[in-house]
């Protein structure tokens, strides 16, 4: 084994430089979109990196009645709004009506002369990267496993790509050992907090 190693060594070499060259080209986009959707998810309690919710406040003209709401009012409390066509709406409290829009809701507070309208819409480019990052397509689950398992090729074929003081014998060893200190402080703080 170790003759054949030592004859085919420049082989070995040049198949591992291509194996990380190659795939770290090819998923070049995938590694940029995971770590972009990434950064925005792990800041899921800071934003909504799915969508965008405008909140607005409305006054009413006047005090109106549960029991006296027409259809035509509630087209009246839509064109407050810019909305011109409801999907439904009901009544959660005897002087609240709630009108349902396409992407958007009207809460109107019938005996205060008052409305609370949230129109929700997809945050553009994070929305279609989350989704991937949460594998929230049929079928990604296997890709991303794929995906996952040639980032571990990806990083061990790097390990060895430079030789003498630079590469893994000399100072890569220290890093490589600095590397692990993050997640190893993780896992004590995790286990003890």
């Amino acid at each position: 084994m170790k003759s054949w190693l030592k004859k085919n060594k420049t082989k070995i070499r040049r198949l591992n430089l291509a194996t990380h060259r190659d795939l770290g080209y090819f998923f070049s986009a995938l590694i940029i979109v995971y770590s972009i959707s990434g950064i925005a998810l792990n800041h899921v309690d800071d934003w909504n990196s799915d969508f965008i919710l405008v909140k607005k406040n409305v006054k009413l003209d006047k005090v109106y009645e549960a029991n006296k709401i027409t259809d035509k009012d509630v087209l009246k409390f839509g064109q407050l709004v810019g909305e011109d066509k409801f999907n439904v709406y009901d009544f959660p409290t005897k002087d609240q009506v709630k009108i349902y829009y396409p992407s958007a809701t009207l809460h109107v507070y019938l005996n205060q002369k008052k409305a609370t309208y949230e129109h929700v819409t997809k945050r553009p480019f994070f929305y279609e990267v989350n989704v991937i990052h949460k594998n929230s397509l049929k079928g990604w689950k296997w890709a991303s496993d794929i995906f996952a398992f040639l980032l571990i090729v990806i990083t061990v074929t790097g390990l060895f790509i430079l030789k003498g003081k630079n590469g893994l014998k000399g100072r890569g060893k220290w890093l490589l050992a600095g590397g692990l200190i993050p997640p190893i402080v993780a896992i004590i703080l995790q286990a003890i907090l």
